[in-house]
Order: structure tokens, then C-alpha cells, then sequence
């Protein structure tokens, strides 16, 4: 049965009136998530540290783990959700690193998020013995795979022009040189069908708080391949990725599989928010999402293009090559969007000069990307970010 989108908008609490365009940057309210919250305020209420037990608390990390690994195509019982993504990556490339010891160098490309850039390099330097970060153009990142690559390092999808790597081809160029590869899916992971499994992913990580609609602050996955999850080492040695927390013991044993990978206490309220969240995508198609973002992403480009001719593409046009985002440039990016803000139409903006929208089917419709053309030809055609007012930086921009 064809996805029902017309359902899984009216799963969302969006104040009225307003066009949101944001999901990739962060998800809106399922409406469902302020009782499931209840209940769990509830539950700490008369159960207090009982509900660990007879609530469940403690196996939140895997069973939303398990949810969050149908989305991203990931084997069954090989995910686990908590911490943030930058400890994930750390978790993931270290991990990486210490199946292929006989190499030093980590590449990435320059299209990749920062934070996985820092978190790489501070890796490296506390390993030390030449281990060194290497970057490639996006366009050159396959050629740049060589046979000194310990482990390619990529996030799926560019979080500024929506360009998308390819997965499985990348991987199997990395496997052929005898390199790992740890995907990001930061902008894939609710966005589109993902092939972490299929697709040969050595490692793959994410957040759930843009597509995925987790919540602000949301915890983070981590998927491990099958082959590699008795051999994978925890850099992060938390006490709950022991094998027997409740013994105490004072060596570490990693538990079993992905369990090794759990860090600190689950975040009962925020999984709960999540764990919500995640029942919006039940009776979802992921092939009838991407459909639909493909075509909102086409409607979009379209018409702003064809409204706006002081904008520029930097979205790939070829819908193969794109996530679900759609992203143009512009010198006067930051103040534009600000006056597409004030117009009810919410984008955002990322240094130096790109507008970007996401593309989000599952509460956006052919109306509110008309609107958000309408409003763009506006702010373009007067000028509006000339305005002081557009023009103050926030400190999120």
C-alpha cells in the first residue's frame, strides 16, 4: 500500500501558518512524544530506580536500536542508540582503526561535517606513531582511496549542498584497497532507503534529531556490520559496555556485539521522545519517501530558479546525486533567510553563502514549497536582506 503522507502530517504538531523546511537541521514535535514523555515521568514518579527494571529503561539503547536499523538498512541486533554523534564517530573510527593495524592514514573530504574533521584529528593525535587525517575534494574522494588508507571516513550526504556519495561504490573501492568505511548518515537516516548492510558499510553512525524527528539534543546510533562485531574494540571503555555491569568488576569485559559500544546511561526521557518519534515511520515505504522528496526537491528547484535568477544551484541537479535537501547560493545568504524567516518561511543558512531547505515528505506537500518560492521571489526581487534587521548574526545560524 502506497505511503499515506497525508497520515504522517498530521503525526506532527507545526504551529499554523508556518512553512518548515528545517527537518534537516531539526525535526518538529511528533504529537505523540509529549505523552510518551508523561508516561516516563509517570513511571520515575512511582517506580523511581525501579523503572530500570520493571520499565525497561535499560534496554532503551538496543530495541531503539533495532527501530532505527530497519530505517538505515543495517542488520538486525547490530545497532545501538545513545551519546552524541561526535562520540560515535570517535567510537567508530577508533574502532576501525584497530582492525586494520598496519595502517596510519584516515581520509575524508573536504564536504564533510566539521565536527568529524575534529574528532578525527584529536583521535589521531592521541594515537600518535604518524597516524595522520588526509582530505580529498568530494568530486576526487573514490581516486583518493589508495592502498595507505586505514579507513575512509565519509558522511553520506553533504550537510551543505545535499550532495550524496555513493555508498556501495565507495565502500567496495575502500574494501578493494583494504580500507574500512565508516558512514556518517547524519542526512541520510530518515531522508532516503540507506544500504549500511548491503552496501558493505564497516561502521555506520548518526543522529536522530533532524530527519528522524528525535528532539532536540537526541542521542545518537552506532551500526557495526555482523563480521566485525565480535572483533571491534571499544576505544570507550563505559561501564555499561561491559559484559556484566552489575558485577562490578574492576577489569573491563565488552559485552557482547554492539552492546560494547554502549558509553554512559541511557537517557530515559529523551529515548522516549524518540522511541515516539519512531512510531511515525511505521507503514512508511522508504522508496515512497524518496519519491516524494524527489519531486518536492524538483518543484522547488524549478521555481526558484525561475523566480530568483540571482540565485545559483549547489544542490546537484541529477536527483542521484542529491539527499533530501536542496541548497542555493547567494552572497547575502545569511540576511535572505532571515527575511524568509520573518515570512514564515523557515530555511536556514550555513557559512559561506548557502540557503538550504530540507525536503521532508513526511509533513511537507506541494504547498508549502510553492509558498516557500513565492517568499524567495520576494526577499530576492526586493532585496529584502538589505534590511539591518535581517543582517545580526545569531548564534545559530
Amino acid at each position: 500500500m502506497p505511503t499515506d503522507f497525508a497520515r504522517t502530517r498530521a503525526l506532527f504538531d507545526l504551529p499554523p501558518g508556518l512553512a518548515y523546511l528545517d527537518g534537516n537541521s531539526l525535526g518538529p514535535l511528533p504529537r505523540a512524544a509529549r505523552a510518551r514523555m508523561d508516561r516516563v515521568l509517570r513511571e520515575w514518579g512511582h517506580e523511581l530506580i525501579g523503572g530500570w527494571n520493571r520499565c525497561g529503561w535499560m534496554d532503551l539503547p538496543l530495541s531503539l536500536g533495532d527501530r532505527i536499523g530497519r530505517l538505515i538498512g543495517a542488520a538486525p541486533g547490530h545497532t545501538v542508540v545513545g551519546d552524541t554523534l561526535s562520540i560515535k564517530v570517535y567510537q567508530a573510527l577508533a574502532a576501525a582503526l584497530a582492525l586494520n593495524p598496519t595502517r596510519r592514514i584516515v581520509l575524508s573530504d573536504t564536504g564533510n561535517f566539521p565536527s568529524d574533521l575534529y574528532m578525527a584529528e584529536g583521535l589521531l593525535r592521541t594515537l600518535g606513531e604518524g597516524y595522520a587525517l588526509r582530505l580529498a575534494e568530494p568530486e576526487a574522494l573514490e581516486d583518493a582511496i589508495t592502498e595507505e588508507v586505514a579507513v575512509l571516513l565519509v558522511t553520506e550526504v553533504d550537510y551543505r549542498t545535499g550532495r550524496r556519495h555513493d555508498l556501495p561504490r565507495l565502500t567496495a573501492r575502500a574494501h578493494a584497497m583494504g580500507a574500512l568505511a565508516v558512514w556518517d548518515l547524519a542526512h541520510s537516516a530518515g531522508a532516503f532507503p540507506v544500504e549500511t548492510a548491503s552496501g558493505g558499510a564497516d561502521f555506520a553512525v548518526g543522529c536522530t534529531y533532524k530527519f528522524l524527528n528525535g528532539g532536540p539534543g537526541a542521542p545518537a546510533f552506532l551500526s557495526v556490520a555482523p563480521r566485525h562485531a565480535e572483533a571491534a574494540p571499544a576505544a570507550l571503555q563505559g561501564w555499561l559496555g561491559h559484559r556484566a555491569p552489575f558485577a562490578f568488576d574492576l577489569a573491563y569485559a565488552p559485552a557482547a556485539g554492539v552492546g560494547r559500544f554502549r558509553v554512559g546511561t541511557p537517557p530515559v526521557l529523551a529515548m522516549a521522545a524518540l522511541d515516539a518519534a519512531l512510531d511515525v515511520w511505521d507503514g512508511v515505504d522508504l522508496h515512497d519517501l524518496r519519491a516524494r522528496s524527489l519531486e518536492l526537491g524538483d518543484r522547488l528547484i524549478r521555481g526558484a530558479l525561475a523566480a530568483c535568477p540571482d540565485l545559483s544551484l549547489a544542490t546537484p541537479p541529477e536527483p542521484a546525486l542529491r539527499g533530501s535537501q536542496v541548497s542555493f547560493r547567494h552572497p547575502e545568504g545569511y540576511a535572505a533567510m532571515q527575511a524568509l524567516i520573518a515570512r514564515g518561511v523557515v530555511g536556514d543558512f550555513r557559512a559561506p553563502d548557502i540557503m538550504r531547505f530540507g525536503i521532508t515528505p513526511l509533513y511537507l506537500g506541494e504547498a508549502e514549497i510553492d509558498r516557500a518560492v513565492e517568499a524567495l521571489a520576494e526577499v530576492m526581487g526586493r532585496r529584502l536582506w538589505e534590511d539591518p534587521a535581517f543582517r545580526r548574526r545569531a548564534a545559530v545560524t
